[in-house]
């Protein structure tokens, strides 16, 4: 059963829960840090396609195997828990969708991702517990400024398409983009027979079956996305390939279980 308390403990918040900038902030690193992204029980490609018209989830259900049961969980999974948590705090959290930048440079489908945005003191914040990443670990104010965390570069770049554009520069490196989203307010809804709709893209570019596992820390982010291993900490970013299966289950109970 869906606990607001069970849930900012699960997370190890504490503070205030009077809405804000810096509370959520904290709330968003929190759960990254305790949550782990893992798409193992979706990593089938027919899985995938079926998760497109499968975003609404049991809040109670969900909340029991994630928050209370420990496992993972992917973005309509994980954003929607975060959605009904920031919702029962009193935030103006609403749905966005994102089409995400794939292995071979391109864009999936507009409603690949589901996020969140809150609205709070005027502006529009990105808060988003469902990208594998590496990723930004606090809200994205939306604006075109340079934003820093954890010496990490991010901004958002204002498309003639009308799209936006979120991008990252970790140290030592140029600007990539992470996905583009329309800043459209979203229903659930809105995914009903997206598959028939979508039958022209080609959706076996986008769902591989690549497991991927991360999980945020302090100062940085680990990200496992099939043998390659993402490990960004204080802006900088080190990749390797774990060809021992011995260094890739470490890694990967590192990552899901937050020990090695």
């Amino acid at each position: 059963m869906f606990s607001t308390e069970r849930y900012l403990a699960r997370i190890g918040y504490t503070g205030s829960t009077e809405p804000s900038v810096e509370n959520l902030r904290k709330i968003q690193k929190g759960h990254l840090v305790s949550i782990p992204f893992d798409n193992s029980l979706n990593a089938d490609a027919k899985r995938g396609v079926d998760v497109l018209e499968d975003v609404e989830i049991d809040d109670d259900a969900v909340f029991d195997a994630i928050v209370e049961g420990g496992r993972g969980g992917v973005c309509y999974e994980l954003n929607g828990l975060m959605r009904r948590l920031l919702t029962e705090l009193g935030y103006d959290a609403r749905i966005l969708s994102g089409a995400v930048l794939q292995v071979n440079g391109s864009f999936g489908p507009d409603f690949e991702h589901i996020f969140n945005c809150v609205l709070l003191d005027g502006d529009h914040y990105l808060v988003d517990v469902g990208l594998a990443g590496p990723t930004f670990l606090e809200p994205l104010k939306v604006t075109d400024e340079v934003q820093t965390q954890y010496g990490v570069d991010y901004r958002i770049l204002f498309q003639e398409d009308g799209y936006h554009l979120v991008q990252r520069r970790p140290q030592g490196a140029d600007w990539s983009p992470l996905f583009k989203f329309l800043l459209e307010y979203r229903d659930l809804a809105d995914w009903s027979g997206l598959v028939e709709r979508l039958a022209d893209f080609p959706l076996e570019e986008v769902l591989l079956g690549t497991r991927v596992h991360s999980r945020a820390f302090e100062n940085g982010q680990m990200v496992l996305i099939g043998k390659r291993y993402v490990r960004v900490e204080d802006g900088k970013e080190e990749v390797r390939v774990l060809a021992r299966p011995a260094a890739f289950e470490e890694v990967v109970d590192l990552v899901l279980n937050g020990r090695g």
